[in-house]
């Protein structure tokens, strides 16, 4: 049946979907080539700008890389403080061992930080390092406001210090947050580096802010004891304008390949499955992405899905993302497609897991009545090639917070008037 955009049921997907969307990914990735074969010919094309964007190496070529991780970044020299900024250091405040809280092969842990704000700050950089980069997925620091700091202190005091289980967003609800602004300070998946925002904004904390640092441990590379650390770039400039991540999802609805065949090739048990390793919302976030994008909890099966969405509000985007896992080839985000003023802010013709950083692009202001449209496209073909995918079932994919299931996800880094 379908169903009127801004009815109840679609808002009601929505907020569901801001609890839960921050569960992977980094803010700013980029890309570069995925595996031996496709070094020569990728771009990650910025349509704002027209060249060519790239970080990182150039070359990965390694036929036995799994696709998460297998060479660690060599961290490269820190970029000088400029004026009127401070470093601090953050760590996880225990050594933790990964283990799936359920079935599968994925623990989310969420870890309460305490940078000690003795008054209100701009984060203006960041460097998230993995304890052990060949275990961790991705790392995500959420702000949490002082008004609940002790929340955050009571849910880590039940484990005794420990950290909690955290599929999707930190468990801390989020009051005030929404797709338009997530409640993101940085980020860290595969080949990041340091990240340095622009001279002129920063990400606000209020003085008595924590973090909460979730960290997704992959377990089929081990369960080596973690320790992340954090360095925060730290300004308490007044005249920095406060930056914000825009979440764009969109559903993934990857059918079998032809002539493959198996229990998890059914949709009704993929989404069974999703929902029994990564817990109850899990079904609501698949079937509330179909019904925001497409109007309906119909799927349409297919390598490539996509959704629009219209901006609420004016804004700058200063820079693009997008984020996918092993079985993404392509992703494409387009600003009012479709129409005379359509241009392309990010396209990425070949994914890579290994390489992500960041892509900033020229001021490009959005105002409402725009579009911003996300599409992916995914391969299961990829199961044939990357190790980490070998062995396991041909199955329908959906969206899942797992490694080895999949996600579509664009992301905004914006300013407002």
């Amino acid at each position: 049946m379908r169903t009127r955009r801004g009815v109840p049921a679609v808002a009601a997907a929505l907020a569901a979907f801001a609890l839960l969307a921050a569960g992977c990914g980094t803010p700013n990735p980029t890309v570069q080539a995925r595996l031996e074969g496709h070094a020569a010919g990728h771009t990650a094309t910025t349509g704002a700008t027209g060249p060519t964007a790239s970080t990182g190496s150039a070359g990965h070529t390694d036929a036995t890389a799994s696709g998460h991780g297998a060479k660690p970044v060599v961290p490269a020299q820190p970029a000088a403080l400029r004026g009127g900024e401070t470093m601090r250091t953050v760590t996880s405040p225990v050594a933790y061992t990964p283990k799936a809280p359920t079935t599968g092969t994925d623990d989310y842990r969420c870890f309460v930080l305490d940078p000690k704000l003795a008054r209100d700050a701009f984060v203006t950089g960041f460097d998230i390092a993995p304890g052990q980069p060949q275990e961790v997925h991705h790392v995500i620091l959420f702000r949490v406001p002082p008004s609940a700091a002790a929340a955050a202190r009571a849910k880590d005091a039940e484990s005794g210090g420990n950290g909690w289980t955290c599929f999707g967003g930190t468990g801390l609800g989020s009051r005030g947050a929404s797709l338009d602004d997530a409640p993101w300070v940085g980020a860290w998946a595969p080949g990041g580096r340091e990240n340095v925002l622009p001279s002129d904004v920063g990400i606000p904390l209020q003085r008595g802010s924590l973090l909460v640092m979730q960290v997704h441990y992959n377990l089929r590379h081990g369960t080596t004891p973690d320790r992340t650390s954090v360095k925060l770039r730290l300004s308490s400039s007044t005249k920095l304008k406060p930056l914000e991540t825009m979440l764009y999802p969109a559903p993934v609805e990857l059918p079998c390949r032809a002539g493959k065949s198996g229990r998890l090739c059914d949709r009704s048990a993929a989404v069974a499955d999703v929902t029994e390793r990564f817990g109850p919302m899990s079904r609501p976030i698949v079937n509330g992405l179909l019904l925001v994008c497409n109007g309906t909890v119909i799927p349409t099966p297919g390598p490539t899905q996509s959704c629009t969405r219209k901006v609420e509000a004016p804004a700058t985007i200063r820079a693009v993302a997008g984020h996918m896992h092993l079985l993404g080839s392509s992703l494409r985000i387009e600003l009012d497609p479709g129409t005379p003023k359509a241009r392309t802010l990010l396209d990425i013709k070949v994914w890579d897991f290994d390489n992500q950083g960041s892509v900033p692009i020229p001021a490009t202001a959005i105002r409402p009545g725009d579009s911003i449209k996300v599409s992916c496209t995914h391969d299961q073909a990829w199961r044939d090639k990357l190790p980490d995918l070998k062995g396991l079932p041909e199955r329908y994919v959906v969206w899942g917070e797992g490694t080895t299931d999949e996600m579509c996800l664009g992301l905004l880094s914006v300013t407002r008037p």
